[in-house]
């Protein structure tokens, strides 16, 4: 998280992260978003993220321009403090692969 708080100049939170990669991965620009579509955006992010590890591919995009993804296989069971953990492993993949030059 250190080298997020050195490029967005504080500590993001990590909700916020899931939003903004959620938003990134729908590809329709900046909008207004409904609470339940927010929920949908970081269930994408989620699923883009653990797809990093194999966990989730996605299928398709629907006819709307939202991407969907299928289980491959179980992400391990784990703590929340362990989740989040790799869940933060996994956002600086994401960032370093699209966004690092």
């Amino acid at each position: 998280m250190q080298e997020m708080e050195a490029r967005f100049g504080k500590r993001p939170d990590l909700n916020a992260l899931l939003l903004l990669i959620g938003i990134q991965e729908l590809n329709q620009g900046l909008t207004t978003f409904t609470k339940e579509q927010k929920q949908d955006l970081m269930h994408i992010a989620t699923c883009r993220l653990f797809s990093l590890s194999g966990h989730y591919e996605q299928t398709h995009v629907d006819e709307d321009g939202w991407p969907h993804y299928k289980l491959l296989r179980p992400v391990p069971f784990a703590n929340l403090k362990e989740q989040e953990r790799m869940l933060k492993w996994h956002i600086l993949e994401y960032f370093n692969t699209n966004y690092m030059e």
